[in-house]
């Protein structure tokens, strides 16, 4: 193509996602644009994820030089019954860390004039030739790709796939940090593990993270908690998106508007439910956020010039701890899959081949791992059909699937 659009590519989508992608085509020679939605920096956004070897080497393959350490590490996990004693543990050493310890280094990696914020996507426009990109401020950009990157509400999937659309699970996590420095004495033996505890029909995991800076240091650290809590779909869920202004906010609600006393009921559920001293964790949270779970699934990641990556494509929920990474290894296999041959529409096929079955398959586990919560059901082993044993639990959650798992 002699177009001066020919290497260039249109990345819809400015946070991990996005950034994987367009630092990873910006490196293979492409002329790499990133249009965000969001005014603000993306910097702060984000609690905790479990770091894995994989995406290390993706961010090293994108650009990133990082010497500090990825995180906090942990020895493995370990289950707790309801008086707050361990009733099983895995051992599997790794890092738990801040989705700010991946995205801002992914962030100042990308050239910061080929970065446009505050520009809200509006639709586009393809033929043989090229892609157009249209902004909600009038302007637009030709290319020869577009990436959708733009999470699970994708508005980019909305034109592509209008069919495909998140499938509330019935449940919502609840996720919150905690300054280390904060706690009690009696939380020091807690701070420092990877927890899984079972209140009634829910799930409550906690872990270390860094804090401030990134910082690792003892003292300086943060604590993460995510609370599996069933909600119903309907008048339920509906409350629980809505402002303190009367607005009901579709799929999510901007942890800055989440109603106070939504923040109060569960803390005082946590009081109740979850056991002393794990319970001071919800208590002495400041921030708070509440992401209603859902299964999402394409039927494909590419479509004539326009690719389609991470929560776009396929929402897995977050037991299996691997979003992240799965954004990562869909920007390579998209790098990668341009690089083998130079027709586009041809290329996107080829990576949409390649990372459907894995995605499935991260899917399938997600829903395996939060299935007795959908049901209701009080604890993992309590229907023992499912198979979902707490030692299974504990291997299973948070770990990458075999590359070969389709």
């Amino acid at each position: 193509m002699a177009t001066s659009e020919g290497r260039r590519a249109i990345v819809i989508g400015g946070s991990v996602g996005g950034l994987f992608a367009a630092n990873l085509l910006l490196r293979r020679g492409w002329d790499v644009h990133v249009f965000e939605r969001a005014t603000e920096g993306l910097e702060s956004r984000g609690t905790g994820i479990a770091h894995h070897p994989e995406t290390e080497a993706i961010m090293a393959a994108a650009g990133v030089r990082d010497e500090h350490a990825p995180g906090v590490r942990v020895e493995g996990r370990c289950a707790v019954d309801a008086r707050g004693e361990v009733a099983a543990r895995h051992h599997y050493p790794q890092y738990v860390t801040a989705w700010g310890r991946v995205f801002n280094p992914l962030r100042q990696a990308f050239p910061a004039e080929r970065y446009h914020g505050g520009k809200e996507f509006a639709g586009l426009s393809q033929d043989a030739e090229g892609v157009t990109a249209h902004f909600a401020d009038g302007t637009a950009m030709r290319a020869a790709l577009l990436v959708g990157a733009d999470g699970f509400r994708s508005a980019v999937r909305a034109i592509v796939a209008p069919e495909v659309v998140p499938l509330y699970a019935g449940y919502v996590g609840w996720r919150g940090l905690v300054e280390e420095a904060e706690f009690s004495a009696g939380f020091a033996p807690i701070f420092g593990q990877f927890t899984f505890g079972f209140p009634d029909h829910g799930e409550v995991i906690g872990y270390p993270i860094p804090g401030l800076r990134d910082s690792v240091a003892p003292g300086e650290r943060r604590y993460n908690f995510l609370w599996y809590y069933p909600v119903d779909a309907g008048a339920a869920l509906t409350d629980l998106l809505t402002d303190a202004t009367g607005r009901v906010h579709a799929w999510s609600i901007p942890p800055a508007l989440i109603r106070p006393e939504h923040v109060a009921a569960l803390q005082a559920d946590a009081a109740a439910r979850i056991p002393a001293p794990y319970a001071e964790a919800p208590r002495r949270a400041r921030q708070f956020l509440v992401q209603p779970i859902y299964d999402l699934e394409s039927p494909s990641m590419g479509f004539g010039r326009v690719a389609l990556l991470g929560d776009a494509a396929f929402v897995a929920r977050p037991h299996i701890g691997t979003g992240v990474l799965k954004a990562a290894e869909d920007a390579l296999a998209l790098a990668e899959a341009l690089a083998a041959g130079p027709d586009i529409p041809d290329a996107l096929q080829a990576y949409s081949a390649a990372r459907i079955p894995p995605s499935r398959a991260t899917v399938a586990m997600s829903r395996f791992l939060g299935a007795f919560i959908e049901r209701r059901l009080p604890r993992p082993e309590a229907d023992p059909s499912l198979g979902l044993t707490l030692p299974r639990l504990l291997e299973l959650s948070g770990r990458p699937l075999p590359r070969n798992a389709h």
